[in-house]
């Protein structure tokens, strides 16, 4: 067994492999980055090494630096997680060159799974079903629309390299198809330096399937049976479960075994996942539409997945551990014979981002942090987790008081939960995230409450494009509950303004009874309080005062101090109470005050000091996270404050422009 182990990589994964490693009684080198100097990971390793500058090409994505600190640490093997260098077969070599182990596939396999038109090649010839379209060395406009034209509209794009859903478009019509091969092309080229396109049959009603898979240097392939990753926004994951609903025996089997068929095709060691690609179209008697014949590869990912908790849930094993092990020389842990599926898992991916917000990257620290009601991890076999039933879980790569960087994946932890049936799963899951509350750092539970409850998604029947095309209506629970208005304005009342900053970060405890019951609304020599003034998520509300507060104020919401008000989490949604005054000043953008969401750079002013503005005209341009966020009006009125310029660098939260209310 390997005695010492570098972990290429940060955050969640990285915290992942050092708990299995040190199960096994493994020393653990973490390696970090200037943004990641106290991150959970470098404090969790038996020793961690600086590597570089907060961007990852000056660090993670550095290679050489990471071989010297496992040569300087005396590292015997290099863990490489998932993302950053894991596919990256040139650093597989290196690393097995500098005499390292090399915890993941053989180059070679990488590379051959590499670019998607060679690899479908070599998968079809391996006798693994692939989607029809055309894989060819002619490139040329004329001959990919001949082919279009063949396989039949609509039809897709897809860039050979790269992934991520960049370079890939769909065509509806032949008077189309110019204009968007020549776009996929750009991108394709500007993201991968590599423009070539293969063209495949669009699905109408696709689900991602896709099978974990596991080899090892002694010849033995396994699967580890599939998972459904269906639940997607912009060709990202956000749900994933397993077994994959509606998939039956027979289904299973020949998915399942093509899969084997591919990774045996390349002589596959470690982990690995095939990813195929579901017609569903085709739902006879009400079924769930997967059919051994509409099921196609589509690509492989050679490394670590992240969604493989529910794989380790659904069969008792830490695959983190069957890595180090076959990494190691020794065979695959289980027979295929000895593995079953337990129940059913499923995953949500918690990431620090303002889904009311168009899903901007919520950076900075979090100074509150609240993950449902699993915490810690642990695997457990088969035969002992039916006691278990239902449990939640997390994988965390960040703890109170951390923070989200701008410079990486904002993924805060994952949320796993495990039970007998699929419907007991996603009420468990469901349940973790309603209370999930992450402070000032926004984050998506309320997004995902909403994803897990609605029907399409309970029966089974949700596709890979659903997401987008009922956002609208998945959002539409971040709307504010008016139950919570009077809630919300008896604490506030209660605890007096004074009072606040003394209780930031703290859940409150419950004010039913008492005194405080009785005397809300209470003041000396004057008629009692009936109703008062807050700023509700920035806006101004008028809410009458309540009689009491409980901790548990409105079904499963839960409330925490903040400086300067409260927070209500409502169904995974946040909602910030403020006085109307606080100190004696306003206390948010319900006066106008305009703060930056998150840490960039200006880029453009629109607007001077006196000026005349209306509600929703763009005041500024805010560059950050790659992406540029236009900063709008909330209302008309005259320009007060302008306290930046264009080319200013400015931290989150920091007032950037005030709006006095026209009247």
């Amino acid at each position: 067994m390997i005695a010492s182990l570098l972990i290429a990589n940060r955050g969640e994964i990285a915290c992942r492999v050092i708990r299995t490693a040190r199960k096994l009684g493994i020393r653990t080198i973490a390696v970090y980055s200037d943004a990641d100097a106290k991150a959970l990971h470098a404090r969790q390793a038996d020793e961690a090494v600086h590597i570089g500058a907060s961007p990852a090409r000056e660090s993670y994505l550095r290679g050489d630096k990471i071989i010297a600190a496992a040569k300087a640490t005396g590292a015997e093997a290099i863990h490489p997680g998932y993302g950053f260098l894991s596919e990256n077969a040139d650093f597989a070599q290196d690393v097995i060159d500098a005499g390292l182990i090399w915890v993941g596939p053989k180059p070679d396999s990488i590379r051959a799974m590499g670019l998607k038109d060679a690899a479908k090649t070599l998968m079809a010839a391996a006798g693994v079903p692939v989607t029809p379209g055309y894989i060819g060395d002619d490139q040329s406009p004329e001959r990919l629309k001949t082919e279009a034209d063949a396989i039949g509209y609509p039809v897709l794009i897809k860039a050979v390299a790269g992934g991520g859903g960049k370079g890939m478009r769909k065509v509806e019509r032949l008077e189309d198809f110019d204009d968007a091969l020549e776009s996929c092309k750009r991108e394709a080229a500007s993201s991968f330096g590599n423009d070539i396109v293969l063209l495949e049959r669009w699905i109408e009603s696709p689900r991602h399937i896709e099978v974990q898979v596991f080899g090892d240097s002694h010849g033995n392939v396994v699967h580890l049976f599939e998972r459904d990753c269906s639940l997607q926004r912009r060709h990202q994951k956000v749900i994933e479960e397993a077994p994959a609903p509606g998939m039956d025996e027979a289904t299973r089997e020949a998915v399942c075994s093509a899969a084997v068929r591919a990774a045996k095709a390349v002589n596959y060691e470690n982990a690995g996942t095939i990813e195929f690609i579901a017609d569903t179209s085709d739902k006879k008697d009400g079924g769930s539409g997967l059919r051994a014949d509409r099921i196609w590869f589509m690509e492989m990912n050679t490394r670590l997945q992240v969604e493989h908790p529910v794989t380790e849930e659904i069969t008792g094993q830490d695959l983190v551990e069957w890595q180090l092990r076959v990494a190691s020389g020794e065979a695959l842990p289980r027979r295929q014979d000895e593995l079953s599926i337990n129940g059913h898992a499923i995953e949500a991916r918690l990431y620090a981002e303002d889904p009311a917000r168009g899903f901007l990257p919520s950076i900075g620290e979090i100074d509150h942090l609240g993950l449902g009601y699993g915490q810690g991890w642990t695997i457990f076999a088969p035969e002992s987790s039916i006691a278990k039933f239902p449990r939640q879980s997390v994988h965390a790569g960040v703890e109170q008081g951390d923070g989200v960087s701008q410079f990486y994946d904002p993924m805060i932890a994952k949320l796993v939960a495990h039970a007998r049936s699929r419907t007991d799963a996603i009420e468990a899951l469901a349940r973790s995230c309603d209370t999930v509350s992450t402070w000032p750092v926004r984050n998506n539970a309320g997004f995902l409450v909403a994803l897990l409850r609605r029907p399409e998604f309970l029966n089974g029947r949700a596709t890979t494009s659903y997401i987008d095309q009922e956002l609208e209506h998945l959002l539409e629970t971040a709307t504010l509950n008016a139950a919570l208005l009077p809630v919300a304005a008896a604490q506030l009342f209660a605890i007096g303004g004074g009072a606040l900053s003394a209780i930031d970060g703290e859940d409150f405890p419950s004010l039913a009874g008492g005194i405080w019951t009785h005397l809300l609304g209470f003041r000396a020599n004057r008629e009692p309080a009936t109703e008062m003034l807050l700023l509700v998520d920035g806006a101004p509300r008028k809410a009458e005062i309540g009689t009491q507060t409980r901790g548990n104020v409105v079904g499963g919401s839960r409330m925490f101090g903040v400086n300067g008000g409260i927070v209500i989490v409502d169904a995974g949604w946040p909602h910030l109470f403020q006085l109307a005054r606080f100190d004696g000043q306003s206390a948010s953008i319900g006066n106008g005050s305009i703060p930056a969401p998150m840490p960039g750079k200006v880029t453009a002013v629109e607007v001077a000091p006196g000026d005349t503005v209306t509600k929703g005209q763009r005041l500024l341009t805010l560059e950050a996270m790659k992406m540029e966020h236009a900063l709008t009006a909330p209302f008309d009125g005259t320009v007060a404050e302008l306290n930046v310029e264009p080319g200013q660098q400015v931290q989150v939260d920091a007032v950037l422009v005030r709006i006095e209310p026209a009247g």
